[in-house]
């Protein structure tokens, strides 16, 4: 199979949404591409160079320019509480958020500088509601303030498709999720994580699978998600390690072990090495937690120590001997 067939260099190619290094390495395997087409492909594809950096950036000053406004504004009425009346309080705040709405439809900006004031409209109806329940003293539970939040910013999150505007939204359900499990469910430990971790692998499957409507999503954004999973069922199952064992635990674990093998499956046919180093490291603190429960001696503090040093060597090793091989099935 001839590579020309495929994309030629010096012919204009037809426009791709994006190229990842997974797509080039397929291509090499079953052509004739030579090496140094694919180095230049993979440093103009997709390895960062300067017009990347400056476009991160951008988008990273931007971001911190809008937190750091939203945090000046809290300021603002934390130090100028007691000088302003009720009007003035709800009425700046309800001025910034339709300001802040009415620029995100002009269509001269960007739609990165749209989606980012859509951010901080959404950020300040946190703002909003804080506010109303300061002035009121509504005695309503912290999850309702989390919730009213989630349920005002639903449709922006959905109009935008914007990533940081749906991690803010993920963060918000799985803060009503604590919340509503300590104030209102009583939830035990085992029940609660079960939850977040369905609820987040969940979404992580639907962002991977489905794409939101196949828009590229930053690999930064389904890493944290990934993060957050595998947090919620560490610490989910070695808190069911130390308590008891029934049948909320006999479930968490068979969700567990659905997930990992899936996600371990997912990092070695998509070439993602960090699913392949997080799933290991959690199963081994679960290990180590069941050396722990079975006795708390001395010689097995001993024990468990001497496993997770050689269980982490033996891990960094395997993981350095794939990514060689990666490397390698890619210049071949």
């Amino acid at each position: 199979m001839s590579f020309n067939s495929i994309f030629s260099p010096t012919l204009s190619p037809t426009p791709m949404t994006k190229i990842e290094s997974e797509d080039i390495h397929i291509i090499a395997r079953h052509s004739n591409w030579p090496s140094e087409s694919i180095e230049r492909t993979l440093s103009q594809k997709v390895y960062n160079n300067a017009d990347s950096w400056k476009k991160f950036l951008k988008i990273f000053l931007l971001t911190l320019g809008l937190v750091f406004t939203v945090a000046g504004i809290i300021f603002f009425f934390a130090y100028n509480w007691a000088d302003l009346n009720k009007f003035a309080k709800i009425g700046i705040i309800q001025g910034l958020i339709t300001i802040a709405t009415l620029l995100a439809m002009i269509p001269k900006f960007s739609i990165t500088v749209r989606n980012t004031l859509l951010t901080a409209a959404s950020l300040l109806v946190g703002v909003l509601f804080a506010v109303f329940g300061q002035i009121y003293q509504t005695g309503a539970n912290a999850y309702d303030f989390f919730l009213a939040w989630s349920i005002c910013i639903t449709i922006w999150v959905l109009v935008s498709n914007f990533s940081p505007l749906w991690m803010l939204y993920l963060i918000l359900i799985n803060t009503v999720i604590f919340l509503y499990s300590e104030q209102v469910a009583s939830w035990n430990a085992i029940e609660l994580y079960t939850l977040l971790i369905s609820v987040n692998a969940l979404f992580l499957l639907s962002t991977i699978f489905l794409g939101f409507a196949k828009k590229n999503i930053p690999l930064w954004f389904t890493n944290t998600i990934a993060l957050a999973l595998v947090s919620f069922a560490t610490i989910g199952m070695v808190v069911g390690i130390f308590g008891s064992q029934n049948l909320y635990f006999i479930i968490l674990g068979f969700i567990t072990a659905i997930l990992y093998t899936m996600g371990a499956m997912y990092g070695i046919q998509n070439k993602r090495p960090f699913y392949l180093s997080i799933i290991p490291f959690s199963i081994i603190v679960m290990i180590s937690a069941v050396f722990i429960k079975i006795s708390d001696d001395a010689w097995m503090f001993l024990l468990t120590g001497v496993f997770i040093v050689a269980s982490v060597s033996y891990l960094v090793t395997r993981l350095i001997g794939v990514q060689k091989k990666w490397i390698h099935e890619a210049g071949n």
